[in-house]
C-alpha cells in the first residue's frame, strides 16, 4: 500500500516523531521545527487527520495520547525526494547536493556523514555494475 503524501505541517509532525520516538501531542507541539506558536488543539487536529490517513497511530497512556509514525522516514520521504530530484534537478543528484550544501550550514559531523553516504552509494553502484 502506498504511503499518503503528507502536507508540510504533517511532515514536521512526522519529523518530530521520527527523531524523538513516540510522543504526546504536547511534546510534538513543543518540538515543532518551524518554531511557530500553535494551539494544542491545532496539533491535535493535525495528528487526528494524520491517523485517518494512516500516517500515525496512537495508544492511550493515562490521560495522554501517545502517537507514533506508521511508516519509516524513507518510505515517506523517498518518493518525495525522487520527485524533487526529477522535477527540479533534471534527475541530477549532483545538482541537488550542490543546492542543498549551498543553502544549509554544515556543522559537527555533517561532512563525515555525507562522505559515508557517498561511499555507501558508490559501493552499491559498483556492485550493481559488476552484477550485470
Amino acid at each position: 500500500m502506498a504511503v499518503v503524501r503528507p502536507s508540510e505541517l504533517e511532515l514536521q509532525v512526522l519529523g518530530v516523531l521520527w527523531d524523538r520516538g513516540p510522543s504526546s501531542v504536547r511534546a510534538v507541539m513543543e518540538a515543532m521545527p518551524d518554531g511557530k506558536d500553535r494551539a494544542y488543539t491545532t496539533i491535535l487536529s493535525v495528528m487526528q487527520v494524520m491517523e485517518k490517513k494512516g500516517l500515525v497511530e496512537h495508544t492511550q497512556q493515562g490521560q495522554a495520547h501517545i502517537y507514533r509514525p506508521k511508516a519509516r522516514r524513507g518510505e515517506v520521504v523517498g518518493p518525495m525526494m525522487k520527485d524533487l530530484l526529477r522535477n527540479v534537478f533534471g534527475g541530477s543528484p549532483a545538482q541537488a547536493l550542490q543546492c542543498l550544501l549551498g543553502n544549509a550550514p554544515l556543522g559537527g559531523d555533517d561532512l563525515t556523514e555525507i562522505r559515508k553516504v557517498i561511499r555507501e552509494a558508490t559501493k552499491r553502484t559498483d556492485n550493481e555494475g559488476s552484477e550485470g
